[in-house]
């Protein structure tokens, strides 16, 4: 059972990536109504821009980080791992299963918050505590 702590982290963090979300869908239904690119391309291309904002966001909010230097390149391959997460399981849904690529794009959501939420926990913005430094 996780402690209070951890799930206001958690909520925040889900806070912000909606925040995030919004600029990805928003891309998204811009790009494929425009009919500028597919769903899958779109849906990636939303993806980055989300990330920038989810990056910013997390750092001052969910995990207090300032530790740009380190915490940025390893959210950045977070954020890329969670792009192409996205993308593959955009493919499966659209083109295997044949969901509607909004339907799609809300399951892809939930799986990448999960799948990003744990690796920003405990490798991007991990603190180190006072006995690790000992």
């Amino acid at each position: 059972m996780p402690d209070r702590r951890s799930l206001i982290q958690f909520v925040t963090y889900a806070m912000v990536g909606a925040v995030g979300t919004v600029a990805q869908y928003l891309v998204l239904i811009s790009l494929v109504s425009l009919h500028w690119t597919g769903p899958v391309a779109g849906s990636v291309i939303g993806a980055v821009v989300g990330a920038v904002i989810n990056y910013w966001l997390n750092a001052r909010y969910t995990f207090g980080s300032k530790a740009h230097a380190s915490a940025l390149p390893k959210f950045a391959a977070t954020a890329l791992l969670g792009a192409v997460v996205n993308g593959l399981l955009m493919r499966v849904l659209i083109d295997g299963v044949a969901l509607n690529y909004l339907v799609a794009q809300l399951i892809s959501s939930a799986v990448v918050l999960g799948v990003t939420y744990c690796i920003n926990l405990v490798w991007t913005f991990r603190r180190r505590s006072a006995n690790a430094d000992a």
